[in-house]
This record gives C-alpha cells, structure tokens and sequence, in this order.
C-alpha cells in the first residue's frame, strides 16, 4: 500500500508531537532477531477456536462482518469493559466481537444475507452482541453493516465473496475496492494541508482472508507483503513501551491521564502514522540481519506482545473512532 506507506513517511519527517528513536528501534530489532532465531517468538497463525470458519462464502461474509465492525473496545471512564462469554471463556475487545460473530453464525443468523445487513436494527445487533458492560458506538455499527448490506446488493449480487473476487487476487487492490464502495472503511486524515491514509480495517479485511484461507481460494493475494501495519491504539502502546515511539510531555501526560484525542487531531495521525513508520524501519532493520518479515507479520507480533501486562504499563490513546 504505497499511499499508506508514503502518508506515514510523510508525517514521521514532519511531526511535532510524536518522534521515533532509532537508537532503541535498533537495539529491539536485534532482540526480535535473536528471539525468532532461537525459536522464541513465531509467527501467529489464524486462531480458529474465536472464529467462525466453514471454508466457503460464509467464512467470507463472516470476515467482512467482522472487520466492518472491528473498532474502539475500549471502555469510556467509569464505564465497565465489554466482555462475552463464549465457550466457558470471557472474551474482551477484538476476541469478544469473534466470539460473538461467531456465536451468531453458528446459531443460524443471517449474517451473511445482505438483505438481513441492509435492514439490521440498533436493538437487533445489542442483542446479537450481548455480552457484559459497554460497547461504544453501537448506533455506528448498526449503521455501517446496512451500508454494507446495501453495498453488496447494489453490486456484488448480495454476496461478500463478489467483493473479495472482483480484486483480482490483489490485495491493494482489495484494499482499494473496499474504501471506493465503503465510506466506513475510508480512514483517511488531513495533516497539514495533506490527505493522509492509512486504510487500517480495509488491510486487516485483506491480512485476515489470507489467514483463515491459508493463501488459498478467496485468501490468495500475489502481493500480502504490500500491505502496512495496522494503525491502532495497541501498537503505538507497545512501541512506547518500547521507547520506540516518544510523545512529547504534554501529550504523554495526556494519555497518562486517560483523556481522550480527537479523531484526525495532529496528534492522533501522529502516533498512527509513526507507529505504521516505525515498523516499516522494523522490518528494513531485521532484512539487514537476514529475517524477513512483512509489515503484517511484525504487527501481529506486535498486537500479541500488547495482550501481556508488560506491555500495558502505560495506557494507551483513547480516540472514539471508527477506523481502529
């Protein structure tokens, strides 16, 4: 994704608020080399206990249900986290919204009937992911699958598997097919006068079909290694932990202090596009010591290493958004 790649250079040469630290990029590109070579650290690979999998056009319509809806988990102050219950487990943040889906599908849902998406009420999807505590945006997310419902009517026949076959087998292609026909999927900001991408759920759409169909059938894409890292909020968390990513004071004290960033404020695509940078010099560091690794790879090492307490030691930016 060469216009992701460049909006994140772009804004790493120019911020003003968020830097990165070459120095302590370096020294943890050599501690990840060291821990892949000695069989520390792997690969994830596609978790099928959380997701739905059939190995057809359900599984499709269940990833683009998924990650149409796969955004801000995180509780408002004084709120409770929401969590589900699934299979004798309490899933929280993106693994609950799997479960959840999950669940649904298994229980004969219509998830994957574009006339059911077009028409899917607020009342009807709380129901669908009921679970414990607060789930932001809900009225957002109802509206976002009718707009996908309607989407896939209007020219994909009703069927998700259209939209993902109409790529071509590219990836980017995917990627921009997405955010052409989708609004909710166009994550874009403006930062100083330029129009920054960063494409987060529309890449992840793509990263996730080539996991779960393991390269094959609708998850063959000639050119994954062209997508980026995933600007979130837990990255940029992991890398400042790191000492990676340095926020200038004022801005570190305001996440400390848990107060939320606007959306498309300069310092919210300062830390995205940083993070998105920061792993692209991740990966160019660990080539020169002989591991390649996609952008996609390191961001699921990445995500991983922030679901351990390690690693949430300092808060990470809250930001009320669709896009991550």
């Amino acid at each position: 994704m060469e216009e992701v790649r460049e909006s994140a250079r772009w804004v790493a040469e120019h911020s003003e608020l968020v830097r990165l630290d070459h120095a302590a990029l370096a020294g943890f590109a050599r501690e990840l080399a060291a821990r892949l070579a000695a069989g520390e650290l792997k690969i994830p690979r596609w978790n099928y206990r959380y997701h739905f999998h059939d190995g057809g056009e359900r599984t499709v319509a269940y990833l683009l249900v998924l990650d149409s809806l796969n955004f801000c988990f995180w509780a408002p102050e004084g709120k409770r986290k929401w969590k589900v219950d699934y299979a004798g487990e309490a899933l929280s943040g993106y693994f609950a919204l799997a479960g959840a889906l999950k669940r649904a599908f298994e229980a004969g849902l219509p998830l994957d009937d574009a006339r059911y998406l077009a028409r899917l009420s607020t009342h009807e999807l709380k129901k669908l992911l009921a679970g414990r505590g607060e789930l932001q945006l809900l009225d957002r997310r109802a509206g976002i699958l009718n707009e996908l419902g309607r989407a896939l009517l209007e020219r994909h026949e009703g069927r998700a598997s259209r939209l993902v076959e109409a790529a071509g087998g590219k990836a980017v292609e995917l990627v921009r097919l997405v955010v052409r026909e989708l609004p909710s999927f166009r994550d874009e900001a403006e930062y100083k006068k330029r129009t920054i991408r960063f494409y987060k759920r529309a890449q992840i759409l793509a990263a996730d079909l080539w996991l779960a169909f393991a390269g094959k059938s609708w998850g063959r894409f000639e050119d994954i290694g062209q997508l980026t890292a995933f600007a979130d909020y837990k990255l940029p968390q992991v890398l400042r932990q790191l000492g990676v990513l340095r926020y200038s004071p004022e801005l570190a004290e305001r996440i400390d202090r848990l107060e939320p960033l606007e959306a498309g404020s300069p310092e919210e695509v300062e830390i995205r596009a940083n993070t998105i940078w920061a792993v692209e010099l991740l990966r160019e560091e660990l080539a020169r010591q002989g591991r390649d690794l996609m952008a996609i790879e390191l961001d699921w090492l990445l995500w991983g290493m922030g679901q351990r307490e390690k690693f949430k030691q300092r808060p990470h930016h809250r930001t009320v958004t669709i896009f991550y």
